[in-house]
């Protein structure tokens, strides 16, 4: 039986887990299909563009990210699904049947950093890339401050490093789908009163510690929360059909309204998540996110 198109890496603050929820809370014109363009500016992990693309009749979609690692996998499984197959298919047997599967991470950690990306399209990038993240710790990408994925060995017993049909199912749907690197703001232009924008950007961290905004190694503070609620208000004025996800800062202090301060006016929402990663296992409970719309 043919399954649907899954995230083809896993991601820190992933939407699959709330996909449901937010079904619910999309506007009634993508339940009507009278969306004509749908445009995520941080593509992330993509659960939310796989569940619309697959679920919901629109006419075009536009993807976007600013970390290049992450776009050349989006664009080398349009381009060319089966040349990542045949890579992670030796990634998977020489990892698997390694001595020692740490040394063989490291090592291939090792040419992950040591190549730049030049071109829009590099194949053992993108590979590289999807081994790591099925392998390394927790399945997080992070960044230090010289641009170096840095996260350690992860261990896991059997993983799943070639997932040859979820990658033929993406590759499927990004057909239909604009590819684009850079700043959320610059996929913005043509946004109309028939545009679904959904924002789901690196998380306010809930913790002084948090290092999960650190994909990209210029990080995503407090500065860019408030340029985005800026241009969430200019998209608003223009009659665009807006939805945004961010953590919760009450979870930890009450009386933190940094959200409800920006974002006042709109309907903001809060829904329940589980905390996905977390290196101490006992405190992966259940916590709430905000979901800000401007529509009812």
């Amino acid at each position: 039986m043919q399954r649907d198109a899954k995230p083809f890496v896993k991601w820190a603050g992933g939407k699959g887990q709330l996909l449901n929820t937010l079904n619910q809370m999309f506007p009634k014109q993508l339940k009507n299909g009278n969306i004509e363009t749908y445009i995520e500016p941080f593509i992330g992990g993509g659960a939310v563009l796989f569940h619309i693309l697959q679920k919901y009749n629109v006419k075009k979609a536009i993807i976007n990210d600013i970390n290049k690692e992450l776009i050349n996998c989006y664009r080398c499984i349009k381009e060319n699904y089966i040349e990542i197959v045949n890579r992670l298919k030796i990634l998977e047997r020489e990892y698997l049947q390694a001595d020692k599967r740490g040394d063989y991470y490291y090592k291939v950690r090792d040419r992950f950093n040591s190549v730049k990306l030049n071109s829009n399209i590099d194949y053992e990038k993108c590979a590289d890339f999807i081994f790591l993240n099925r392998t390394c710790y927790n399945g997080l990408y992070r960044v230090n401050k010289n641009g170096y994925f840095n996260v350690p060995h992860g261990r896991y017993k059997n993983p799943i490093i070639c997932d040859e049909n979820n990658l033929r199912l993406c590759s499927v749907l990004l057909q239909r789908v604009e590819i684009h690197c850079g700043d959320f703001s610059e996929v913005l232009q043509e946004c109309s009163s028939s545009t679904f924008v959904y924002f789901d950007p690196p998380y306010r961290p809930l913790l002084a510690t948090s290092s999960f905004v650190d994909y990209y190694k210029n990080g995503f503070d407090d500065r860019d929360q408030i340029k985005l609620s800026k241009v969430f208000k200019e998209l608003n004025d223009k009659g665009c059909i807006l939805m945004l996800s961010n953590s919760d800062p009450k979870n930890v202090n009450e009386k933190d309204n940094f959200f409800d301060d920006l974002y006042k006016g709109f309907d903001i929402k809060r829904v329940s998540a589980k905390r996905m990663i977390n290196c101490q296992s006992d405190k992966r409970g259940s916590i709430t996110e905000i979901v800000v719309r401007n529509y009812l």
